[in-house]
């Protein structure tokens, strides 16, 4: 089977931007990937999109142009980004189409997500007892991890440290100032152990993939970034995840294992062979957990790699060279695909300032969901 592609990437900053609707960003993004591309939205075959606080993704269509593409609406918490791409991919691997799209974006409103239990599947009790409030839920979860595998919250602050000084490279980012350790470790505590500056925030944004067949990139002249694998998966028996209302004895592996294996299996490539990764990072410990998920590192051996700075830009694996979540904040639409954008940035050799060095040949992206979704994609150029 031939390699689908990707031709063409287009961003929206991050953050705020008041008077411009979470679509207009959208819009925006998929204008910049289509001149990235150097193609028109007519040339488009498909598209798959998803927001989650913004309206329907087709409606899309009004401002792009009435071309009668079929437009799949994409739902899938934070992990919807990864999975319209993922969908994306299998469209054009399946040969029925050689050139589309996938799209994110959305406009939060300030402050903390406000889920309902009865729309997860949960009783009143879980949301009384304040489990709906995910950055209770992750801390809950945080501390049980720290305490078995030894993770000092000294290393949770340096998440975050590495976070805004990678977002103070990133022109997309919306935290461009850098924020000291103490700082942060030193802040309001918000959930134990996680003071305000190791969450990240509900935010704004678009970004936008163009994807092509190997022979369309050909055709059009354009040196693609591979799109290797995308793989999606959800929660097995024992998993423990956001929404999950009670733990079992017998522990099962992650989501996040299960698409990570799959997509390593599908690419032919290891853990070692990655040059650069973004991994969901709604917190700081979501990075920390996520590493080991991934498959990076042994569970406990975060603490040696932060502290050595392994996984800052100039480390053996660069993690979320932009800052991640944490610098950019989550539009829940667009966050799986900023990662995505950001790999494509940093293997075409155009990250700047934050550019890691050594030539990056394969990237990795990795986004997390509720009720416990996660999606990862391999890119290679």
């Amino acid at each position: 089977m031939s390699d689908v592609c990707i031709i063409g990437a287009g961003i929206h900053p991050f953050g705020r931007t008041p008077g411009r609707s979470g679509r207009d960003q959208g819009v925006f993004a998929v204008r910049q990937a289509l001149t990235d591309a150097g193609i028109d939205w007519a040339d488009v075959q498909f598209a798959f999109g998803g927001s989650s606080a913004s309206g329907a993704a087709d409606i899309m269509v009004n401002e792009l142009g009435l071309t009668g593409l079929p437009f799949v609406n994409v739902a899938n918490g934070c992990a919807t980004g990864g999975s319209s791409l993922a969908a994306a991919r299998a469209a054009i691997a399946s040969g029925e189409f050689e050139i589309g799209l996938a799209v994110g974006f959305d406009k939060h409103d300030r402050g903390a997500f406000d889920p309902k239990p009865a729309e997860w599947g949960l009783p009143e009790w879980y949301g009384e007892a304040g489990f709906m409030l995910t950055t209770q839920f992750f801390a809950m979860k945080l501390q049980r991890y720290m305490a078995i595998h030894g993770i000092s919250r000294v290393t949770l602050g340096r998440v975050a440290e590495k976070a805004f000084r990678n977002g103070t490279l990133a022109d997309h980012a919306w935290r461009r100032s850098p924020v000291d350790l103490d700082t942060i470790l030193n802040a309001p505590m918000i959930n134990d152990p996680l003071t305000k500056y190791m969450f990240c925030s509900p935010a704004e944004g678009g970004v936008a993939l163009i994807l092509a067949s190997e022979k369309k990139a050909r055709e059009l002249g354009i040196k693609p970034v591979r799109l290797k694998t995308a793989s999606v998966r959800t929660r097995p028996p024992g998993s423990f995840e956001v929404f999950a209302s009670s733990i079992d004895v017998e522990r099962g592996v992650s989501s996040s294992v299960l698409a990570s294996t799959a997509a390593f299996e599908a690419a032919g490539i290891g853990p070692g062979d990655i040059d650069v990764a973004q991994l969901q990072d709604t917190e700081s410990g979501a990075e920390i957990m996520h590493m080991a998920e991934n498959g990076f590192c042994a569970d406990g051996e975060q603490e040696a790699w932060l502290a050595e700075g392994r996984s800052g830009i100039g480390g053996p694996l660069p993690i979320n060279t932009d800052g991640g979540c944490l610098a950019c904040g989550e539009p829940i639409g667009a966050s799986g695909l900023r990662q995505v954008y950001e790999n494509i940035v940093q293997l075409r050799g155009a990250a700047g300032a934050r550019q890691v060095q050594g030539n990056p040949k394969t990237a990795y992206s990795h986004v997390y969901g509720a009720p416990g979704i996660s999606a990862v994609a391999i890119l290679e150029r």
